[in-house]
């Protein structure tokens, strides 16, 4: 039967037939390529004033996004962060978990702050596939820190958001979905009694008020409804219905990816590019644009092996100049030089198609930079990035020193604005990594 015989050649039917389908449009991509906070937030903001959806496709109230608007600081931590763009439709993936309590509070918080946050109700859309966040998760995930700690000695640094138990709850298959807390409430409410039961014979400590956690999901219903969306449909739509301009905002970085990630310091999803797909239920054909965002140094909230971190007067420097506290924990994070090995991995791992180079003002006033450009073990440079943490602990960074310019940058707008020795330091990290900076 010949396409028009059949009467269905428009890309807007999924599920009808049609001749070969258009590509569509192509998402941009913005990932965290260190151990996240190097300003994903602030680059995102930039792309959101020209988007009309922007997306989140994994992870949980774990993030921390800072932007500030007319000299208002927003801070989300759920919500994407371009949603203070009244025009934009914001989407979370079914690849994020939500913890629903968290996305009110962050909500009214952040509406009291400026207008930014305006009529966000009418603005979100949840994929009815993601994972709900309970309480007893969250309090799970304070338990497990403290056995951790008082087990091994060292516990693994986690924001106890609950992010690590409900990926669990997820990849167990026993986990309950925004679907299935807006159908039907009674199966619902049976299932979670199951959960909750099981996660209190694993932590006999463990206080759970199961009626009065239920009755408090159940309060929420009639508010999240109108949001939740199939989420695979009305990514198909945006992709193949009008140009449109879709943005996707990553959280955590690729240092912190479950796979990829310097393992078991990290966090519980994939937040390199293949996340984008499996959590927003879109081919990689439409990925289109990749920016990988860098700081000009490198630092890491928490534990875990960090090979060019400047236990010193340098990192102090760093530290204060940088205003380096994280967002979601107050936490003070370690830091030190820009470490191109690790960049480089990232870049095998996403493909970058360019850098946004950020804080470079923090480094005004080094007479010189150093930046970690190999690692060797036992006297021979490794090709690869290590996968085992005790193997990444022992590696000795080969630096190269660049001269540095000894003014304040803060007023440049434009790379040729920038002193000699800034450009140099840029035009190094480009030709380096072969990607350009954008």
């Amino acid at each position: 039967m010949s396409m028009s015989e059949s009467g269905s050649s428009s890309a807007a039917i999924p599920n009808g037939g049609g001749g070969p389908r258009q590509p569509g449009n192509k998402v941009t991509v913005v990932l965290g390529a260190q151990w996240g906070d190097e300003g994903k937030g602030k680059v995102v903001d930039l792309l959101a004033q020209d988007a009309d959806i922007v997306c989140r496709c994994q992870g949980g109230n774990n993030a921390g996004h800072t932007v500030v608007v007319d000299s208002v600081e927003y801070d989300f931590h759920l919500l994407p962060s371009g949603i203070i763009n009244p025009k934009v439709m914001a989407f979370i993936g079914n690849g994020v978990v939500i913890h629903l309590p968290g996305l009110f509070e962050e909500a009214e918080k952040n509406v009291k702050k400026g207008k930014g946050l305006e009529g966000w109700e009418k603005r979100l859309i949840i994929s009815d596939r993601a994972h709900i966040v309970f309480d007893f998760h969250q309090a799970a995930d304070g338990i497990q820190e403290q056995q951790r700690q008082e087990q091994a000695g060292k516990n693994l640094g986690t924001t106890k958001k609950g992010i690590g138990p409900v990926y669990s709850s997820k990849a167990a298959r026993s986990g309950l979905r925004m679907c299935d807390l807006v159908s039907d409430f009674n199966e619902f409410s049976e299932r979670f009694k199951v959960l909750a039961n099981q996660y209190k014979s694993i932590y006999p400590t463990l206080q759970i008020d199961i009626e009065g956690e239920l009755k408090r999901l159940k309060g929420y219903i009639e508010r999240i409804k109108p949001m939740v969306r199939d989420g695979v449909y009305f990514m198909y739509e945006a992709l193949h219905g009008p140009p449109k301009r879709i943005l996707v905002e990553g959280a955590n970085a690729a240092l912190l990816d479950i796979d990829f990630g310097t393992y078991p310091f990290v966090t519980s999803s994939n937040c390199t590019v293949g996340g984008v797909c499996t959590g927003l239920g879109m081919p990689p054909q439409n990925v289109g644009e990749v920016y990988g965002v860098v700081k000009a140094y490198t630092t890491r909230v928490g534990i875990g092996a960090f090979p060019t971190e400047q236990d010193n007067e340098i990192g102090e420097l760093l530290q204060t100049r940088g205003k380096e506290v994280g967002v979601t924990t107050g936490r003070k994070r370690r830091c030190g030089w820009l470490d191109l090995v690790l960049l480089r991995y990232a870049h095998m791992i996403n493909g970058f198609t360019a850098l946004a180079l950020t804080k470079l003002d923090i480094l005004d006033v080094f007479p010189e930079i150093k930046v970690g450009v190999a690692y060797k073990i036992d006297n021979k440079i490794i090709p690869h990035f290590p996968a085992n943490q005790e193997v990444l602990n022992k590696v000795e960074v080969q630096y190269e020193t660049l001269s540095g310019w000894k003014e304040d940058i803060s007023h440049a707008r434009t790379f040729d604005q920038l002193p000699v020795n800034a450009q140099n330091y840029v035009r190094f990290i480009e030709m380096e990594l072969g990607i350009p900076s954008k």
